[in-house]
């Protein structure tokens, strides 16, 4: 079955609703949103602690924003992106509202503001600790009031269209890729579909779930980078995975685990041994409220010391009610499995939470493949450099979403439909054995990628990571060109693809920097060799 839409929206978080929207009110064409489970399921609906955007200019101002953000990015980031995104954040904002995103306010009708690890102001809007959930609910609304958005749940993108499937050979040197689409999966008919499109969009989220324990939910398997680099576009800066640092400590609830927001720590939290001992100030100035990067590792050196499965985050010394109604969605899931933060500690331990490299775009979120763009975590603008500052990927997607809108309608015109693409071939069947080697070997990937590629690396750990993934490659791609495509099968290759992408990145950097530590190239004065 052939579809045409004009825009093709691959992913259904604040990067694609915020591109769908735009677009779609410009009454340019037809917009199919496309999303793989469920239009609420995406990393956006988990982000707690909020939009990073200056909004108090007697106190705020850019300049600060952009500093924080250079800092945080150990000064990889790409300043035009960081200026673009802290310079449209208050209009990214502006968007949301009218959207019919609510943020927390004070009396007089200003923003409740909030301050997290990195930054030197109180600068993050929020709306309780559901910030996320918030906002996927007020576009969600407001995608499906729109006349002009097909919304499509349940579909599953399986390969990007451009003249490789029209019999043209297609490297990393061709000039001029092109996307016509992509191939996919219906899940009513087990039929591939083709979706020829004018202009195609991937905001296909992160890729935690290549890792054994995450804050992302199961979905996070990276399809989008692995699609786009199997379509020869440039994919940059994966070896940056950021671990949040402070993920509840639950065994059994790995996927997604429960995050305790970056802004508990803002608000006074203080971390502690379990026995009570405060350890930040042997690792950095800023104690609790250090980078990221800094205070998972931390944590995670502490762990391996003490011999610890967790640590614990304090917020006992502060007003019981305060601390009640500022994050009620952490009490209530605290005191579900018997914990009261108001007298006990939390426990904490890192665990996979954010890409900050992806598939490379410009300042117009173009990708080096013709009318392909990409937004959100899946892209690589940039802005994030070696370690992301909290809260600020909510408004990159924003501000990322509309460059890539106004460009998009400002070229769409040009653009047809490719009328030449072949159906796709679905040969073959499948059968239970197949299925369980495939749920063994995403076992395994999760548990090479934690093992091997995860806080803490060596050249022995990814070195061994790469033989061991290059195995399970060789026999996942043989299986794929004989069975019918499934999701199941197709998520493995993504994240098998993903997977690799993160190791040999790693491998290639020869040093220590922002989210990529290595004991063999330690850049930092303390020493995490053990």
């Amino acid at each position: 079955m052939v579809r045409k839409f004009d825009f093709l929206v691959i992913g259904s978080g604040v990067a694609g609703m915020s591109f769908a929207l735009q677009v779609a009110s410009a009454k340019k064409g037809k917009v199919a949103l496309v999303c793989k489970t469920t239009i609420d399921e995406a990393n956006t609906a988990k982000a707690q602690g909020g939009v990073a955007s200056v909004t108090n200019l007697k106190k705020d101002n850019f300049e600060k924003h952009i500093h924080d953000t250079m800092v945080a990015g150990d000064y990889i980031s790409d300043p035009a992106a960081v200026k673009q995104v802290v310079e449209n954040a208050p209009a990214g904002i502006e968007r949301l509202v009218n959207w019919g995103v609510n943020f927390d306010r004070k009396e007089d009708g200003t923003f409740d503001l909030h301050k997290e690890g990195g930054h030197s102001e109180f600068r993050i809007l929020h709306h309780a600790d559901d910030s996320g959930f918030e906002i996927q609910r007020g576009l969600i609304e407001a995608v499906r009031r729109h006349p002009n958005i097909k919304v499509l749940e349940n579909h599953f993108a399986v390969e990007i269209i451009t003249q490789h499937h029209l019999g043209v050979e297609v490297n990393r040197q061709t000039p001029d890729i092109e996307c016509y689409g992509a191939y996919i999966l219906d899940p009513d008919t087990g039929k591939v579909d083709t979706f020829l499109s004018k202009v195609t969009l991937l905001a296909t989220g992160g890729i935690g779930a290549i890792y054994t324990s995450t804050t992302n939910p199961d979905i996070a398997t990276g399809d989008g980078i692995a699609m786009a680099y199997r379509a020869k576009a440039t994919v940059k800066d994966m070896e940056f995975v950021q671990f949040h640092p402070t993920a509840l400590y639950h065994p059994g609830e790995t996927h997604p685990a429960y995050l305790i927001t970056e802004a508990m720590r803002g608000y006074g939290g203080i971390l502690r041994l379990p026995n009570g001992e405060e350890f930040m100030q042997k690792y950095d100035k800023r104690l609790s409220l250090a980078p990221r990067d800094i205070v998972a590792r931390a944590i995670d050196k502490e762990m391996k010391i003490h011999g610890i499965d967790h640590v614990c985050l304090d917020v006992t010394h502060k007003d019981a009610e305060q601390t009640k109604a500022h994050f009620p969605n952490i009490y209530a899931k605290c005191l579900s499995i018997g914990i009261d933060i108001t007298k006990q500690y939390i426990p904490v331990c890192p665990c996979a939470h954010y890409l900050c490299g992806g598939i490379k775009v410009d300042l117009n979120a173009c990708s080096s493949i013709r009318r392909l763009y990409a937004v959100g975590e899946c892209s690589c603008t940039g802005l994030h450099g070696g370690n992301r500052l909290a809260s600020n990927s909510l408004i990159e997607a924003v501000v990322y979403a509309d460059a890539a809108a106004r460009h998009a309608l400002s070229v769409i015109d040009s653009y047809s439909y490719n009328t030449k693409i072949p159906e796709w071939n679905d040969e073959g069947t499948m059968t239970n054995e197949e299925k369980v080697l495939i749920a063994q070997d995403m076992r395994e990937v999760g548990q090479i990628m934690s093992n091997y590629v995860g806080i803490v690396r060596s050249d022995l750990r990814l070195h061994r990571a790469w033989t061991r993934l290059d195995i399970i490659y060789e026999e996942t791609e043989e299986l794929f060109k004989r069975v019918k495509a499934t999701r199941d099968i197709c998520e493995l290759r993504n994240a098998i693809n993903v997977g690799y992408l993160v190791t040999r990145q790693a491998i290639e950097r020869k040093e220590s920097r922002g989210l990529h530590y290595t004991l063999d190239y330690p850049k930092h004065a303390y020493d995490y060799k053990n």
